[in-house]
């Protein structure tokens, strides 16, 4: 079975208390077992990361670009946090390890701060989903679901 990665950066660990007006109530935990569900009525396995270390997920990223190669993945949804303006380390990780990612936030960045608006990932993207809310993992999912079926990924 074709499997797909949620990776969370930075600070997404402290969804539902951090800044509820901006992201919700909706604990990590309670997205996890939303993308869990979700990944599984499309037949795929999931796995579920978060790290606030740049080197860590970069890691994920080799390991995961490895595993879409072999046939194992159809790729991750991406949510790089704080990460999405300025990591060219992880940009440079997704290209290298040709990694298709869907670039996924909660909210909406071209609606809040100026610096907000500028991704170092997007140009990298299959695609981005911004402002859904948490619903936008499960959008994310599907868009690489359906991207990876007309690549001939998946069946």
């Amino acid at each position: 079975m074709a499997s797909i990665t949620i990776i969370n950066g930075p600070n997404l660990n402290l969804l539902g208390t951090r800044k509820p007006e901006v992201y919700g109530h909706t604990t990590l935990a309670d997205v996890e077992k939303l993308c869990r569900t979700h990944a599984e009525s499309l037949g795929l396995d999931s796995e579920f990361l978060q790290s606030n270390h740049e080197g860590q997920l970069i890691d994920w990223i080799h390991g995961l670009g490895a595993a879409v190669k072999a046939g194992d993945s159809i790729g991750a949804v991406y949510n790089p946090g704080a990460h999405t303006h300025y990591s060219y380390a992880i940009r440079d990780a997704i290209e290298g390890a040709s990694l298709p990612v869907i670039e996924t936030h909660i909210s909406n960045v071209h609606a809040r701060d100026e610096w907000r608006h500028h991704s170092v990932i997007s140009p990298l993207a299959r695609g981005i989903v911004v402002g859904f809310g948490v619903i936008g993992y499960c959008l994310a999912i599907t868009g690489l679901y359906e991207l990876a079926k007309a690549d001939g990924r998946i069946g």
